[in-house]
């Protein structure tokens, strides 16, 4: 997938104000709309103005754009990174699938499903934000108040895009899974008149772990053990976020078969399971004895990895 510039479609400058970028849409609608247009390629560009529009116009999507943005040159090869949007807050103004769809894949990925459809009747309660955080996997398993803090987009005076933060104590439930919606009651706009205000809905992401990796429920990591624990069969310690499990090896156990732990997984309701994938560490030789323990074994085992049954 590759990057667009939003702002060289436009052309305009990054510290361009709303009112600049508005007389740069009109300008080029005016050349590229279809109804109107002689260039050959006028639809394409339409699109590409368009979509360059629906997001330097919008202060929230252009702030965080502008954060994800910097470094990266139109047409180079692009993959948003994990979380990417972590700690931006987003009003219900959003697009839907189908309005995402009429755009490009780059734009799809990072705005496709962010804060919802616009649009709906008038409603006196206030608008939800939406915004994604990023938490430890040992939050999941024992709960915990964090500190998150939010980064708040808005059009100033000049026109120009501003970020403001604020910061919130949010207790994470025991059990949180990816992608579960943490709602924080009458943290969002305003409400009308006697309306009540919105809500903020807390997407959850978990943050890269050094050993382990979340699937839904269930929890994926590495196992090493020695050739005879896997020849032979053992018990293992095995560390967990919660503790420490003793796990049974299988005799005749090989590199990549997997044990499944039930219930050891996220702690959610129903919990999920731990999935432990066998890896057979070979001792060095690096000794004598070492050395006549493997002549001893490539003697008398008669073993051929290589042979096919």
């Amino acid at each position: 997938m590759e990057y667009r510039d939003y702002y060289k479609t436009l052309g305009v400058s990054r510290e361009a104000t709303i009112d600049e970028i508005k007389k740069a849409y009109r300008k080029l609608a005016r050349k590229y709309h279809p109804d109107v247009s002689k260039e050959a390629d006028a639809q394409t560009r339409m699109q590409e103005v368009n979509e360059a529009y629906a997001v330097l116009s919008d202060a929230e999507k252009r702030a965080a754009y502008d954060q994800l943005g910097r470094g990266y040159r139109p047409g180079q090869e692009f993959h948003a990174p994990p979380g990417w949007d972590a700690g931006f807050e987003f009003s219900g103004r959003g697009f839907s699938d189908a309005e995402a769809a009429q755009f490009s894949d780059f734009f799809s990925e990072l705005f496709g499903h962010m804060g919802g459809a616009r649009g709906g009747a008038f409603r006196m309660r206030g608008e939800d934000h939406h915004a994604r955080i990023l938490l430890d996997l040992d939050d999941a398993y024992r709960g915990a108040v964090r500190q998150v803090t939010l980064r708040v987009p808005r059009v100033d005076a000049q026109g120009r895009v501003a970020v403001d933060s604020r910061t919130l104590n949010v207790k994470i439930p025991k059990g949180i899974r990816e992608g579960q919606i943490i709602r924080l009651a009458g943290q969002g706009s305003p409400g009308m008149g006697e309306g009540k205000a919105g809500d903020l809905l807390l997407e959850v992401q978990f943050r890269p772990h050094g050993r382990f990796r979340v699937d839904g429920r269930d929890l994926h990591v590495a196992l090493p053990v020695a050739p005879w624990e896997a020849a032979l069969g053992a018990v293992v310690p095995v560390e967990v976020p919660d503790g420490q499990l003793q796990v049974r090896i299988p005799a005749g156990s090989q590199s990549g078969r997997v044990l499944r732990v039930r219930g050891r997984g996220i702690p959610s309701d129903p919990p999920g399971d731990l999935m432990l994938e066998i890896r057979v560490v070979v001792p060095e030789a690096t000794t004598p004895k070492a050395k006549e323990l493997y002549e001893t074994m490539a003697r008398d085992l008669a073993f051929d990895p290589r042979r096919t049954s």
